[in-house]
């Protein structure tokens, strides 16, 4: 099964992977805050695909801030 949220989750989690080689210093502790940051991807794509749009999408962009609050922080 192909969706949107198939993409989209993958495309933020390849997003994800190349920030963290990028734009981080690669310690343990940045990689653990990505993981959890590519786990509620993960969740995000299964409840898209079950149907809660909005609740995905929210997801979605709060892992992506969780995500930018780190790096930044």
């Amino acid at each position: 099964m192909i969706t949107f949220f198939d993409f989209l989750t993958i495309a933020c989690f390849m997003g994800l992977v190349l920030a963290f080689f990028q734009l981080t210093s690669r310690e343990p502790r940045m990689l653990l805050h990505f993981l959890l940051c590519g786990v509620i991807f993960a969740v995000a794509n299964q409840v898209g695909n079950a149907g809660s749009t909005v609740f995905a999408l929210c997801l979605i962009a709060a892992s992506i801030g969780y995500a930018v609050l780190v790096i930044r922080g």
